[in-house]
C-alpha cells in the first residue's frame, strides 16, 4: 500500500509499504477514505525527530470502511463506516472506566513512561503505524472506533478523530463561568474549532489571538473578536484586560503549544537539536525541555486572578521553567492533557447535523491526494496558501 512516511527533518515521502494484517484477535483493518494532517504532526516534521525512525507511517486522524476484523471483534463488522480516534484504548481498564482514555492501562507505553499508545506518533507513544495510508490496522478495535452512518461526506465526521474532541475538551477544561469571558491563543485547527464550540455553549465574550491573516479572518467571519498579535506583541495582556473589565478573561485556552511564536532563542535551539544524533537529542528533550513557552506564559499573565488556563497545545519538554510564583499568587487553575476522545463523542454528535453549526463541512482549507503529502506538509508548516486544515485522500 501507499503511505506517508517520516524520513527525517522536514522530510516526508509517500512510499510503498507492507499492507497491514490482523495480528491480534481484537484487531481490525480499515480502508482509509480520508485522513488529515494535524498540527501535532508538524512537531514530528521538525522538533520531535529524535523519537522517530525513517519509514515510520504518520497520521492519527483517519476514517474509512472496515475490511476485516479479528475473531474477538463483535462491535463492528466488514462494511461498517468508522472514524478512528487518535489514541488506542481498550475501554474496560481502570483508567478507561473513568473516561481517561489517554491513560489506558492496556496500551500505556510503560517503557517510555507514556500514556496510551497513539497512531503514527513516535516511539514515546508506541510507534504504531498511522493513518496517512491506504489501509490501517486498528488495535483494540472493540473500543478504538466511532461508528458513523452512511450518507454524509467524510468531512461531516472525520474531525471526531481529534479536532472536535480536542477542542471540546479544551473548552470544557476552561470552565468558563456563566456570563464569563474566554481568550483563545492560536487559531490553527484546534483554536479555530474551540471558538466555534464556545459560541455554541453561549459563552458571552470570546477573544481570539493569532498572527496569520487567513486564520484571523476565518474566525472573524464567524463573529468572534480577534486580535492580531503582530500589532500587540508587547502589550497583549493590557489589550485583553481592557476588553474584560480590567481583570483579564475568566479563562484562557492555549491552543498553540511548543510551536509558539515569540521565543527566537528556543526556536533556534529546536532547529539545532533536530540536527543532532538521536542519542544526544532524546535525553536532552526528556530532561531539559526545548519548548517555546511564549503562549503558556501569555496565558498565565493574561488570565484573571482565580481564573483557569486550559492547555490543549502539545508540549514536549520535560523540565521547562514555569512561572510558579505567578501561578500560585494568582491562584490559577491549570488543566491540560490529550483529549479523551470517546468521552466527548455523545456531546459532540448532536452538533453534526445538516445545518452544520460548527462548520465542519468546509473546515478543511485544502483537500489533496495522498501522493501530494510532502507538498501538503511543507505548505502547512509554512502556513502558506491559507492552510489551516489539510485533508488527504488516499484513493484520489
Amino acid at each position: 500500500m501507499k503511505a506517508v512516511t517520516w524520513q527525517g527533518f522536514r522530510d516526508v515521502s509517500v512510499e510503498e509499504v507492507a499492507d497491514p494484517v490482523i495480528k491480534e484477535p481484537n484487531d481490525a483493518i480499515i480502508k482509509v477514505t480520508s485522513t488529515n494532517i494535524c498540527g501535532s504532526d508538524l512537531h514530528l516534521y521538525e522538533t520531535m525527530g529524535a523519537f522517530m525512525s525513517p519509514g515510520d507511517v504518520l497520521g492519527h486522524e483517519a476514517m474509512g470502511i472496515v475490511l476485516e476484523v479479528g475473531r474477538d471483534i463483535t462491535q463492528i463488522r466488514p462494511g461498517d463506516r468508522v472514524v478512528v480516534p487518535f489514541q488506542i484504548a481498550c475501554g474496560h481498564c481502570w483508567m478507561c472506566e473513568r473516561f481517561l482514555y489517554t491513560q489506558c492501562e492496556t496500551t500505556q507505553v510503560r517503557g517510555e513512561g507514556s500514556g496510551a499508545a497513539l497512531f503514527g506518533y513516535t516511539k514515546l507513544y508506541g510507534q504504531v503505524p498511522g493513518g496517512q495510508a491506504e489501509y490501517l490496522r486498528v488495535p483494540e478495535a472493540q473500543f478504538t472506533h466511532i461508528l458513523v452512518p452512511e450518507g454524509p461526506p467524510d468531512d461531516h465526521f472525520i474531525y471526531l478523530s481529534d479536532v472536535l474532541p480536542t477542542a471540546w475538551q479544551a473548552v470544557e477544561y476552561a470552565a468558563v463561568p456563566d456570563g464569563g469571558s474566554l481568550l483563545v491563543l492560536g487559531l490553527g485547527p484546534i483554536g479555530d474549532m474551540a471558538c466555534r464550540i464556545a459560541q455554541q455553549k453561549w459563552i458571552d465574550t470570546i477573544i481570539a489571538v493569532d498572527l496569520v491573516d487567513a486564520r484571523l479572518e476565518r474566525v472573524r467571519a464567524r463573529g468572534v473578536q480577534v486580535i492580531d498579535l503582530r500589532k500587540h506583541e508587547d502589550d497583549l495582556p493590557d489589550v485583553v484586560r481592557e476588553l474584560t473589565d480590567g481583570r483579564g478573561p475568566d479563562s484562557v485556552i492555549d491552543a498553540v503549544g511548543m510551536e509558539a511564536h515569540g521565543s527566537p532563542a528556543t526556536a533556534a535551539a529546536q532547529r539545532v537539536t533536530a540536527s543532532l544524533p538521536d542519542a544526544v537529542t532524546e535525553p536532552l528533550i526528556k530532561k531539559a525541555g526545548l519548548d517555546r513557552l511564549a503562549a503558556v506564559y501569555t496565558a498565565i499573565e493574561t488570565v484573571r486572578r482565580g481564573g483557569t488556563v486550559s492547555l490543549s497545545g502539545v508540549y514536549g519538554g520535560m523540565a521547562d521553567p514555569m512561572p510558579m510564583m505567578s501561578l500560585f499568587d494568582k491562584q490559577i487553575q491549570l488543566r491540560m492533557g490529550q483529549a479523551n476522545v470517546k468521552r466527548w463523542i455523545p456531546d459532540i454528535m448532536p452538533f453534526l447535523t445538516e445545518d452544520d453549526p460548527l462548520g465542519v463541512h468546509d473546515f478543511a482549507t485544502h483537500r489533496l491526494p495522498l501522493r501530494e503529502a510532502p507538498t501538503a506538509y511543507e505548505m502547512f508548516q509554512q502556513k502558506a496558501e491559507g492552510a489551516v486544515k489539510v485533508m488527504l485522500k488516499p484513493w484520489a
